[in-house]
């Protein structure tokens, strides 16, 4: 990849002996967004705080924007933002006064940080409430300002940590909406998730963590495939009829889930797959409430990846 905006080889980070970054290795393009996914104690968070020189590595090459994390940390900091899982802003103040507070600390001076409050308000569509106090902003909205106050510097590479946990759906479409029109305009965006919709939605890239490596690494599209291809499902409105159905149905490694009257296997023919199935129920006289075709969700391929005792957040 011709001049990335994240390299990470060999990343390491202990904390009193425990690994949380264990040799890892990671590379992000420029212009894209990148996401992060793991269970809790992965080294999600470590990585970023690594990333934003907030942490020094133990050992690794790491360079962010073309530059070392360590050697050159503030020319890193110079072209990077950080969104936090918390909210760095001052529940007292309106929406324009933290973003006017946040540019004259970057030293942008008083006329500068008015300018780019107002700026960043209209752009997050926040303009008619820059007024309001921050205690009175819903979720969704003091999420959108605080990812604004990581912009007041036009960053090259933006950080996000689960940028949208305790969200509701509206929020989390909120902020969605707002990091596709960043990267839109040039920004790199590495996201850590455990919102496996939301890596879905977002990301160009993904990148599977697991005790502080990256396990697995592709779009979407291609860890799902690698998790098993397609599948078909087929729901029968009969519980006592699944082991009839097992027996003559043309599929292979079937799975039976019987509280849920279902049954499941891999297929390679999708549309042969269907007609087959369809015609020997009907020939059976066999009765299925619902037959589909589906790839497998990024649920299964985190599961796979990391073990079944991992609980995914389902987004809501």
């Amino acid at each position: 990849m011709a001049d990335p905006a994240i390299t990470v080889e060999g990343a390491e980070k202990s904390y009193g002996g425990k690994k949380a970054l264990d040799g890892l290795d990671l590379t992000v393009a420029r212009g894209t967004v990148h996401g992060v996914l793991g269970p809790n104690g992965a080294g999600k968070t470590t990585l970023v705080r690594v990333l934003s020189t907030l942490l020094r590595p133990d050992a690794g090459r790491i360079e962010v924007a073309g530059h070392d994390v360590v050697r050159e940390a503030y020319a890193v900091r110079l072209r990077i933002g950080l969104l936090g899982q918390h909210a760095a802003l001052d529940e007292e103040l309106g929406g324009r006064q933290n973003l006017e507070l946040f540019g004259r600390l970057h030293h942008l001076g008083a006329r500068g940080a008015r300018a780019r409050a107002d700026e960043l308000l209209e752009r997050f569509g926040l303009a008619d409430t820059g007024r309001k106090a921050v205690r009175q902003y819903s979720g969704g909205m003091r999420r959108r300002l605080d990812l604004a106050a990581s912009l007041i510097t036009e960053p090259e590479v933006l950080f996000l940590d689960e940028p949208t946990t305790g969200l509701d759906p509206r929020g989390r479409a909120e902020v969605w909406s707002s990091v596709r029109s960043l990267v839109g305009g040039g920004t790199t965006v590495l996201l850590t998730t455990q919102y496996l919709e939301e890596a879905d939605q977002l990301a160009d890239r993904i990148s599977v963590v697991d005790a502080g490596r990256v396990v697995a690494e592709g779009t979407a599209d291609e860890l799902k495939a690698e998790t098993g291809g397609d599948r078909i499902d087929v729901v029968l409105r009969n519980a006592g009829e699944l082991g009839a159905a097992v027996a003559l149905l043309p599929l292979t490694g079937v799975s039976v889930d019987a509280d849920r009257r279902l049954l499941s296997a891999p297929v390679t023919d999708r549309m042969e797959a269907l007609s087959g199935v369809v015609r020997a129920l009907r020939e059976a006289g066999i009765e299925a409430e619902d037959v589909a075709l589906r790839r497998p969700t990024l649920d299964e391929v985190f599961l796979h990846l990391t073990g079944d005792d991992h609980r995914v957040k389902e987004a809501a």
